[in-house]
């Protein structure tokens, strides 16, 4: 068996490798990108990623205080109290199990991004989790993940010639028995897998595992010591994993571990990127969130099973940041949220809550721009009973890629097959045009924002409210981040206001427009059809 031919079917075999006590799956070689003949981009930005698993209910985390009575009357069995919700402004609210992430929020750490899902949608657990995964619309089979093609235009031809100097460490780690398509390229994984937290903590307490039995001299024989010496080379992986845990301890206090496996899960990840681990991105998953039936307890609609997950990823998140900040960590970490779909509007007569469509993204880390990207999902604008796209999933992904990493046009086309709208997500970016602030302290924004016609050919209006008197920017942007249009500079009063754009001179295509006073942001879509 030639060395290419094993590791390109040890991914489709799903052969366990051991690594001084945890399992981790054979790494998968990818080819140079012919396009790409540059050394991976210079930076110690990390990302991690956190699936919720069985397609979380939007509605009934982040909640529509300015459709109150619809939401009500469309889920009045699980609708969460109005004046239990934890208001982020007069427009939109939190799940009240969610304060560690209302915290984060009013310390300007977190950014939620309004109704992200992308045309189509597919409501299948499976088929949804590989569109978000792989980063491919709803009528392409895509087999590779949207993170792994971004790590393989960093570091081509992986794992050839790795660990080496410049990148002694995985390119990734997920925590999970299994490579997801997140980290898959052609040939297989670009990362390495920790079965589970006990695994890790064995193999930090020097607990080993492996096989020193003598081989048959034969044609398996020969097999088997090929796996082992692949084995071998992963066990260099292993020590600088161990290095990494040694260096450094978690400083924040953490649930008992067993009782949060999110928490559980962060707080490796913490550890590992203080005490210098190179790897660029993590993936942590909870799961749970496929609640058809009893997702509230009926004498208190705030608790039950879609509460406790609630808390519980709250919690988790919030001890990670605060945790990252004491090991001094923290500007170098986003961290973001996916699910593979929302839930419908109306809630079923099982207390619970069916596949769904849109549901809004959270965005965390200490260089975020907080407030919150787009307006409410309309709970009466629908389509067969579901929510209609407010953002779509791969515009959040190449706002991360191009502003927190720094990609370029050519390596993020060799990611997504598409243009994107660039989204404020991340401070200093092109979108947001405003310098970083020491200590963010945003709260949102009290207002409303939409422009109609939508599509427009011509012009389109953009209407807005304040509710209070204040300094007003109101600029459109293109998908490139360009600004092509300010049409509010000033000081303004409260109140509604209509702002005609002229798009005579836009090319076709999307464009977003970001309204910013001295208490956040809010931003939309447009496009421009003729």
């Amino acid at each position: 068996m030639e060395r290419r031919d094993f590791i390109r079917g040890a991914a489709a075999l799903a052969l366990p490798l051991s690594l001084n006590g945890y399992t981790a799956k054979a790494l998968g070689l990818s080819p140079m990108m012919e396009s790409l003949g540059e050394i991976s981009t210079a930076t110690d930005r990390i990302l991690v990623i956190v699936q919720l698993s069985g397609g979380n209910d939007g509605i009934n985390t982040v909640i529509p205080l300015d459709q109150y009575s619809t939401y009500m009357a469309l889920r009045a069995n699980i609708a969460i109290p109005q004046d239990k919700v934890l208001k982020l402004n007069a427009a939109t609210g939190l799940h009240p199990a969610m304060t560690g992430m209302k915290s984060l929020y009013d310390s300007g750490r977190l950014v939620v991004v309004q109704g992200v899902t992308y045309p189509s949608p597919n409501q299948s657990h499976f088929r949804g989790t590989d569109i978000w995964m792989s980063g491919s619309g709803f009528n392409q089979y895509v087999n590779t993940g949207w993170a792994a093609r971004y790590l393989d235009s960093q570091f081509p031809n992986y794992p050839v010639g790795y660990p080496n100097a410049s990148m002694p460490d995985p390119l990734a780690i997920q925590i999970s028995a299994v490579p997801s398509l997140l980290l898959r390229e052609t040939q297989g994984p670009l990362g390495i897998n920790l079965s589970n937290p006990d695994d890790f903590y064995n193999l930090v307490s020097g607990i080993k595992a492996g096989n020193t039995d003598p081989l048959p001299n034969n044609a398996a024989g020969k097999q088997i010591a090929y796996i082992r010496q692949i084995q071998e080379q992963s066990q260099q992986y292993a020590k600088g994993i161990k290095a990494a845990a040694d260096k450094a301890k978690n400083m924040a206090t953490y649930p008992a571990r067993g009782q949060n496996t999110l928490a559980d899960q962060l707080a490796i990840v913490a550890r590992l990127i203080a005490g210098g681990l190179k790897t660029r991105v993590y993936v942590v998953s909870m799961g749970g969130f496929d609640t058809h039936a009893n997702q509230v307890n009926a004498a208190d609609k705030t608790q039950g099973a879609h509460a406790t997950l609630l808390g519980r990823l709250s919690d988790a998140i919030t001890v990670f940041q605060n945790d990252l900040k004491l090991l001094n960590v923290d500007k170098r970490v986003l961290g973001m949220t996916f699910s593979e779909f929302g839930r419908r509007v109306a809630s079923n007569g099982a207390s619970g809550t069916d596949h769904g469509t849109a549901a809004p993204q959270f965005v965390f880390g200490s260089l975020v721009q907080p407030g919150i990207i787009g307006a409410n999902s309309s709970l009466t604008d629908l389509t067969s009973g579901n929510l209609k796209m407010v953002n779509d999933f791969r515009d959040v992904y190449g706002s991360i890629l191009k502003q927190w990493f720094q990609v370029n046009t050519k390596e993020y086309s060799n990611v997504f097959s598409r243009d994107m709208i660039s989204l404020p997500i991340i401070q200093g970016s092109a979108t947001t045009d405003v310098a970083t602030p020491s200590a963010p302290s945003v709260t949102g924004l009290d207002v409303s924002v939409r422009n109609y016609p939508n599509p427009c050919s011509t012009a389109t209006t953009i209407e807005y409210n304040l509710p209070n008197a204040g300094n007003v920017s109101l600029r459109v942007f293109d998908m490139e981040g360009r600004q092509v249009a300010a049409t509010q500079e000033q000081f303004q009063s409260a109140g509604t206001y209509n702002i005609p754009i002229s798009v005579e001179n836009f090319t076709d295509g999307a464009y977003v427009y970001r309204l910013q006073t001295e208490r956040g942001v809010l931003s939309g879509k447009m496009l421009v059809a003729r």
